[in-house]
């Protein structure tokens, strides 16, 4: 069972929308590494199957425009 912390369940659309702008930027990252590490393969043929630089680039865009809306909610008050 997930208990939900009280600072989300209280939490305003801004601080929500900061929150899923920030956990799209931490997967932005966590692709860019596997990326890194695919190009960098010591076996040639063991290419694998994950669209890393897809992710990195949907999950980046919609991180940095996920955190553009929370940044403009928390100005606003």
């Amino acid at each position: 069972m997930f208990v939900e912390p009280d600072f989300l369940r209280f939490a305003g659309p801004a601080t929500l929308a900061g929150v899923w702008g920030g956990a799209l930027l931490l997967l932005a990252a966590v692709a860019l590494v596997a990326e890194r590490r695919r190009l960098k393969r010591t076996r040639i043929d063991a290419v694998g199957w994950m669209p890393w630089t897809a992710i990195f680039f949907v999950s980046g865009f919609m991180g940095f425009i996920l955190l553009g809306v929370a940044v403009q909610g928390w100005r606003a008050g």
